[in-house]
């Protein structure tokens, strides 16, 4: 018995797989709103009954992709992160945008599906948040660590940010205990920079402006880096 439901949940997780490696290819053609069950049974050979047994709706299959594109990329930042000495604060922040790019390069259409246009009619659960932390809790964990060692030297910008902004720098020390408001702040523009600037790339916003744009990349996060006091 044990032995024969083994198999089952083996044979289950192929197709599951299977669904999911089908339906990130129609990610490509038809956009995340186009996504279908019956067009993925199709491909599969698969009366569409069937795939409902795997996926009770659409939504469920988006779910699904979106976890695994925000594990996918977690996984690409930590792996960057993890390669760079500990100490080296600045070129692991380096590394870790050039591990966020390089990911988005390489998976056009799953970056599309997380951080693009919101798929009408569709609302994310609760339990894709902990894989869309995954890259985050490593940014906030280098700047923790980096404020921690004394390895900051923020350049005076704007003046102390307003009062008004506490609550928010508050909510950002969630993933970068310690530091101050200032540099939380610092932080998040910083990696909303860095997101930005993928998806311009990828969006194509680029276009006859940047053409060594790995180049390009590099120095405007380093620029970036020294805004948080990275040297």
């Amino acid at each position: 018995m044990t032995a024969s439901r083994t198999a089952r949940e083996r044979v289950r997780a192929e197709l599951t797989r299977e669904i999911t490696d089908i339906a990130r290819r129609h990610l490509a053609t038809e956009g995340a709103g186009g996504l279908s069950l019956r067009a993925v049974a199709r491909e599969m050979g698969m009366v569409s009954s069937a795939i409902y047994r795997y996926f009770p709706s659409r939504d469920d299959l988006l779910t699904t992709l979106i976890i695994d594109g925000y594990n996918a990329l977690g996984e690409a930042v930590e792996q960057a992160d993890a390669a760079c000495p500990g100490d080296d604060h600045a070129g692991r922040w380096v590394a870790i945008c050039h591990g966020v790019r390089d990911w988005a390069l390489a998976h056009p259409h799953e970056y599309a599906l997380l951080f693009g246009s919101p798929v009408p009619g569709y609302e994310a659960p609760e339990d894709t948040i902990p894989p869309r932390l995954r890259d985050v809790i490593v940014m906030g964990r280098l700047v923790s660590q980096a404020y921690a060692a004394g390895a900051l030297d923020p350049p005076a910008l704007a003046g102390p940010p307003p009062q008004a902004l506490h609550a928010d720098a508050e909510n950002l020390r969630t993933v970068m205990p310690g530091v101050s408001d200032d540099l939380a702040l610092r932080a998040f523009s910083a990696w909303t920079a860095l997101y930005g600037w993928v998806s311009f790339e990828l969006f194509g916003q680029l276009e006859k402006t940047i053409f060594d744009r790995r180049t390009a990349f590099e120095r405007s996060m380093r620029i970036m880096g020294a805004t948080l006091g990275l040297r």
